[in-house]
């Protein structure tokens, strides 16, 4: 059980320092994709070369990239302060060696942060008053002159011993055709969420040392080749069943097209022997880069096909194209013996089902509860919260698209609110912020951000969990508030009260009615057209504010009883039935009763 525990403390605390890594890339990525267009199309073996244009590359892949690492890093440990001490002494690493100094940039960015941060909190109360700005100015000045000549003296040459020692295993692994190794455990790794720190923290700056010497680099195409996920997607599109048949072609596209590899990940998950599958394709695919001495001139990102043909150096196409298609191959080979063994075996393949086992297996290891409720707090009421903030390890990806997703449904229902995504490490501790992280992720960004209310979900695209947050949200909007006072009893809640007999014969249209504040008409409206097309009835439901309505007798509007008094007062001619709660959907049992 100890052990257990600390191997999931240890893999907590490596995709914490990967992310971390990732995050001072993650933001620059950009410059990064600047810095690859320049290199393919000017260099002398690029596809239009330019002696004048060239000579960009150099200082972009020495100074800029680096400096620009290394003031993410400050900025992600104290803010402005931290980014500009940061960046001066990361300069002092990039004069004291001969290496491009994306690794001794993520040593010093944050080393500058931090120390900087510390003598603020030391020193910022004891500042006289009208000197502020001089000791600020100067105290950041001198602390990054400091680090700055200690990065020349110790940091750059020992970067620069520990890069060259990489650089000779790697050309080691090409040479002696070994490479294809790497991926029995970057495809793991990239299961597990560490598929950023794999890609940003490590391959990017290693590969942009090969760009530099050879105008190419095969690293950059280890961890974004799509194929062995794509491989795993396809066996279930055509093998698999249920709802992993139903949603793995849409998740292929995703994944293939927009590079958005998170998505595979519980597919393999809910079926551990998958991971034989997913290594297996990207070995194939590394063989055939290797064969064909294929590379990308920079980082693509996301890892979609489409990024990484933008990325390929001239003459690259083919064996790229042919690693992608042999891995995607490989992987459906695998992964559709295994998924027919197990249909074979009588297991069974509902994606919920499998996704949940496998979740509970890794919760039980943590010694958490299994249940997604047990990681997240209770949904707020809307009032309670000003935004909704997805976030991930990187805070581009999968939780851009889950903000996406989340922003068209909010958007769709009238609701004001704000929804962005963003790294773990980027979260500010706010009360007023609701969270939404992957389980996997929930108690990082708690830590993070330990006032926010957070919210779990298995998948950033299961649009239905979504669907259950927002009814949650609905309902501690609609309660009512807790007094003092004393409550007179009332009826039960699900007696519904009209005034006057309802003709639901005539009836042509419903309208759930609300009073300038939407609240919970527009998820009850939901509902109510949810239950009317299961039912086969054919009428128009809506929710709408009850200064829009019309004075119709072929309308019948639901309200709450208060509400429902002043539709009354305000439209003579329409129906009213009015319920206490509108999203008790066994209200609405009579009422579609009535209407068949």
């Amino acid at each position: 059980m100890d052990n257990t525990k600390n191997n999931a403390g240890l893999k907590a605390k490596v995709q914490k320092l990967g992310s971390y890594l990732s995050s001072m890339v993650m933001p620059n990525i950009g410059a990064f994709i600047a810095w690859g267009v320049l290199t393919a199309l000017f260099i002398p073996d690029g596809y239009f070369p330019n002696e004048d244009f060239a000579g960009i590359v150099g200082p972009m892949l020495s100074y800029l990239l680096p400096i620009l690492i290394g003031y993410t890093g400050g900025k992600m440990v104290h803010g402005d302060r931290g980014a500009v001490v940061g960046a001066i002494a990361t300069v002092g690493a990039i004069v004291g060696s001969d290496v491009t100094m994306f690794i001794g940039a993520m040593v010093m960015g944050p080393l500058g942060g931090w120390l900087i941060k510390k003598f603020d909190e030391r020193y910022q109360d004891k500042i006289p008053s009208g000197f502020e700005m001089l000791v600020n100015n100067f105290s950041s000045g001198l602390i990054g002159f400091a680090l700055a000549l200690i990065a020349f003296v110790v940091v750059g040459p020992v970067v620069a011993s520990l890069t060259s020692m990489i650089g000779v295993g790697v050309e080691a692994l090409v040479q002696a055709g070994l490479l294809p190794l790497a991926n029995i455990l970057i495809e793991p790794a990239k299961v597990l969420f560490l598929n950023n720190a794999l890609n940003h923290g490590i391959f990017t700056p290693l590969g942009s040392e090969q760009v530099a010497e050879a105008g190419k680099s095969i690293l950059y195409l280890l961890e974004t080749n799509p194929g062995p996920g794509l491989g795993v997607l396809l066996a279930f599109m055509f093998l698999g069943k249920g709802s992993a048949k139903g949603s793995a072609p849409g998740a292929a596209i995703i994944h293939f097209l927009g590079g958005i590899h998170e998505i595979y990940f519980p597919y393999v998950m809910m079926k551990p022997l998958l991971f034989l599958a997913v290594i297996a394709g990207g070995m194939t695919g590394t063989f055939v880069f290797s064969l064909f001495d294929v590379g990308l001139t920079g980082a693509a990102s996301p890892g979609s096909i489409v990024a990484i043909t933008a990325m390929t150096a001239q003459g690259s196409h083919l064996g790229v194209y042919a690693g992608v298609i042999a891995s995607a191959i490989v992987s459906f080979l695998i992964a559709g013996v295994i998924i027919k063994s197990d249909r074979k075996a009588g297991v069974d393949d509902t994606f919920e089902e499998q996704v949940a086992a496998t979740q509970a297996a890794k919760a039980s290891s943590k010694g958490q509860s299994t249940d997604v409720e047990a990681l997240s707090d209770s949904a707020p009421a809307f009032e309670e919260i000003d935004q909704i903030i997805f976030a991930c390890d990187a805070g581009m990806g999968s939780s851009a698209m889950g903000a996406s997703l989340l922003r068209k449904k909010v958007k769709s229902q009238g609701i004001d609110i704000k929804v962005t995504n963003s790294a773990i490490n980027n979260l500010k501790d706010d009360s007023k912020a609701l969270v939404i992280t992957q389980e996997e992720l929930t108690n990082r960004a708690r830590k993070q951000s330990p006032s926010s209310t957070h919210l779990s979900v298995e998948n950033f695209l299961d649009g239905d969990r979504y669907d259950e947050i927002l009814n949650d949200m609905y309902k501690k909007s609609d309660e009512p508030v807790a007094t003092s006072e004393p409550v007179m009893a009332s009826e039960p809640e699900t007696a519904a009260t009209s005034v006057g007999p309802i003709d639901y014969s005539a009836v042509k249209q419903v309208f759930v009615a609300y009073d300038g504040k939407v609240g919970a008409s527009t998820m009850a409206a939901s509902q109510l057209r949810n239950q009317f097309t299961k039912n086969g009835i054919n009428v128009p439901v809506e929710a709408k504010d009850i200064n829009d309505l019309s004075n119709d007798s072929s309308n019948l509007v639901i309200a709450t009883p208060e509400v429902g008094e002043k539709v009354r007062q305000q439209y003579a001619n329409v129906m009213v039935d009015t319920y206490d709660k509108l999203l008790n959907e066994s209200h609405y049992n009579q009422l579609i009763e009535y209407f068949k």
